[in-house]
């Protein structure tokens, strides 16, 4: 089914899962808007939008500048048209234990992460609510209910995140809005951000195992785009840990303490000079991928369950009922022999 009609704004879009969002839309003939930092980056993905079928306009903007992003989305709106779909998805983290990071690498995280979703959740409603329709894509991650060692500003932002989307979604429904707001979860992904954050640790940062690669996280953004879901899951991992989390808390809290250090860092040394986009963007462009694609997984089963729910429940019901027809049959034709023997008795 082509989208052509659809104006879809996806920010981060220069890089990761961004990127692979971006293109996951241009696949639909959706008309794109791509903000992220780097100019080059931004050219390299709006050339693949229109590679792919749809159309692209860049800006440059700095997610943590409400000025900015508001330019951005009013451009975009001059040269698309009405804004349909916004996916907010820009981010940046520092790789440290808590007490290494320093005040203001800790306030620059949020200030991309979290309030550049403010910003850009601002954007689009002053846009959106208007006109009485649009749809907010808040792509999130299962560390916002789990949080880990070595990410506590990420994490810290994606609760924030979480807690600003559910109390805005109430206000939408209290106003009768036909605007929809929602969360995608993510678990790890393949993408170049383990690269070119900052770190403060000895060793290369990595994702917690098992890693998706960012298409599996891109088509569960477009589906969610289309559905009136308050909240999606993407893979079992953050199906687990959510869950694992609300039912014995305290259990991965050690389980955290005990895996999740060593499972964000390679064996590989760091170098403590190599280039970091805290503060500026990193030169080069790098696609959606990063350097896991041996072991990412392509798709995610527990992603398919949840967009086939109301087939598998079909299937399931069906079963249920032919096992239950089978016992059925089988106690009322029981052997004439036992009939008997029970009469005798």
């Amino acid at each position: 089914m082509q989208d052509r009609h659809e104006v879809v704004v996806v920010t981060g879009a220069g890089a990761g899962l961004g990127r692979a969002v971006a293109r996951e839309f241009a696949l639909h003939g959706a008309s794109v808007g791509l903000i992220s930092r780097n100019q080059r980056r931004l050219e390299a993905a709006k050339s693949e939008v229109e590679a792919l079928g749809g159309k692209a306009v860049i800006v440059s903007a700095d997610m943590a500048h409400a000025d900015q992003v508001e330019h951005a989305a009013g451009y975009i709106e001059q040269q698309l048209g009405p804004i349909t779909i916004w996916v907010n998805g820009a981010m940046t983290t520092v790789f440290s234990p808590f007490h290494e990071m320093s005040p203001e690498e800790f306030k620059r995280v949020n200030d991309v992460t979290y309030m550049g979703y403010v910003h850009g959740t601002m954007a689009a409603l002053k846009r959106m609510r208007p006109r009485n329709q649009g749809t907010i894509v808040q792509i999130g991650s299962a560390l916002a209910y789990r949080p880990i060692p070595l990410q506590t500003a990420y994490c810290g932002a994606k609760h924030a995140i979480k807690g600003m989307t559910e109390g805005l979604r109430c206000e939408l429904m209290h106003e009768g809005s036909n605007v929809h707001v929602t969360l995608v979860e993510m678990p790890a992904l393949n993408t170049p951000q383990f690269d070119w954050c900052k770190s403060h640790l000895p060793r290369r940062a990595r994702p917690v195992a098992p890693v998706y690669q960012p298409e599996v996280g891109a088509r569960a953004v477009y589906w969610a785009a289309h559905q009136r879901r308050r909240q999606v899951y993407v893979g079992v991992s953050s199906l687990l840990t959510i869950w694992g989390n609300k039912l014995a808390p305290a259990l991965m809290d050690r389980f955290m303490a005990r895996t999740a250090v060593s499972g964000q860092q390679t064996s590989e040394t760091e170098d403590p000079d190599r280039p970091d986009n805290l503060w500026q963007p990193v030169r080069g462009d790098r696609g959606a991928r990063g350097r896991f694609g041996r072991e990412s997984k392509s798709r995610s089963e527990q992603f398919w369950l949840t967009t086939h729910r109301n087939q598998v429940g079909l299937i399931a019901g069906s079963l249920l009922l032919a096992g239950m027809a089978w016992c059925a049959t089988r106690h009322t034709q029981r052997p004439r022999h036992l009939v008997t023997d029970q009469r005798r008795s």
